[in-house]
């Protein structure tokens, strides 16, 4: 008798890639609003955190924020736990081994499975782990921990749908800077707070003696959502009225370009200091929630040229950001605004100065706040 195959591999389209196992997606009715049994937090006892997270590589910018709030919670007497949620089959050690090295994390590392711990708070990190949440048997309270809006990473269809269908399980939003906050509350009506976006002002600093002559661009081709085609272009419009202005790329390489420029690729913190400290301008656009490149710039006396969306100035906030419309011109306008300021001096000064007193600590007393009142914990 031939074997019957499962409807979910059945109806699996050709080269499509599940990011959640299909069998998560069936058995997630959010029509029924689950209920889960929420342990009090005793009096002296450490809050007790799970945190479900995607498979971590080195240098991801959602893995590091994820990281640095549990390092913080860990530091200030929260106990967590973090649970590898991985659909392609990959190694859980090596996984483990990069939470570790290049994240700095030391509380306990297990996979995500049946054998979840209960918690107090139990917390999915990205729209695959909303899913394993919503089914998983353990005690804590539900936590969606939102860095972007991830529906808009994919194209209309299948993926989009079931990133969007997260929002709406009834779990308590902590979403990375207000804007996401304020969406999800007016499409959903999901409850958030939120934190502000940090910066590591010890490795992004204004550095006074640096010769500047630069212009520097975060291109990562494989992030469609920093539209690095539209940027490139304005490089181009820019190459030919500055030809003088050195252009410096980072994030990946993109091999031969219709203009000159340096290729740092993928680099370390330290080294992006060093870029940014010899550039008067920093190229860096977001078609869903900003980045954290433009703090780090402006750490650095770097103005940074932003493409003008509610989503970049709310979280921003900050008036030495320069905002320009999405189009080639008009961005390579704003970055030649910049290189000819008559006192770029001074003006990189103050940029510096407006985000010298940021830093991550306040992000995670921010986390750290929003977990007590939603925990019924009393505030530090």
């Amino acid at each position: 008798m031939r074997a019957r195959s499962k409807l979910s591999d059945w109806i699996k389209p050709k080269g499509f890639t599940w990011h959640v196992f299909p069998e998560d997606v069936l058995n997630a009715d959010f029509t029924r609003p689950a209920t889960f049994a929420v342990p009090a937090v005793e009096d002296g006892a450490p809050i007790t955190i799970n945190w479900i997270v995607g498979p971590a590589g080195p240098g991801s910018g959602g893995h590091t924020t994820i990281f640095r709030m549990v390092n913080y919670l860990q530091r200030i007497g929260y106990d967590n736990r973090v649970y590898f949620y991985d659909p392609y089959g990959g190694d859980q050690k090596y996984y483990e081994s990069i939470a570790r090295s290049s994240y700095g994390v030391t509380c306990e590392i297990d996979k995500f499975g049946p054998d979840v711990k209960d918690a107090h708070a139990v917390v999915a990190t990205h729209w695959p782990s909303a899913y394993a949440m919503f089914n998983m048997k353990t005690a804590g309270k539900r936590f969606y921990f939102v860095q972007d809006y991830e529906p808009s990473f994919y194209p209309v269809g299948t993926n989009s749908v079931l990133a969007e269908s997260t929002y709406r399980m009834g779990f308590h939003g902590i979403t990375a800077g207000r804007w996401l906050t304020e969406k999800l509350a007016d499409d959903f009506g999901m409850a958030s707070d939120w934190f502000p976006f940090g910066c590591d002002t010890s490795r992004y600093r204004f550095n006074p003696s640096s010769k500047r002559n630069g212009v520097a661009f975060y291109a990562r081709a494989g992030t469609p959502r920093r539209a690095v085609e539209l940027g490139l272009l304005a490089l181009e419009l820019f190459a030919r009225r500055c030809p003088n202005i050195e252009l410096h790329l980072f994030g990946e390489d993109l091999g031969v370009l219709p203009f000159k420029y340096t290729n740092h690729g993928l680099v370390s913190p330290d080294k992006l200091g060093d870029i940014y400290n010899s550039c008067f301008a920093g190229l860096t656009l977001s078609l869903t929630n900003v980045s954290l490149v433009p703090h780090e710039m402006l750490a650095c006396g770097c103005i940074p040229v932003v493409n003008d969306a509610d989503h970049n100035r709310i979280v921003l906030d900050n008036a030495h950001v320069r905002y320009a419309p999405l189009s080639p011109h008009a961005l390579a306008d704003a970055l030649y605004a910049v290189v000819t300021m008559p006192d770029f001096g001074s003006a990189s000064r103050q940029a510096a100065e407006s985000v010298h007193s940021t830093s991550w600590d306040v992000a995670g007393e921010a986390v750290d706040e929003a977990f007590r009142r939603a925990l019924n914990v009393a505030t530090r």
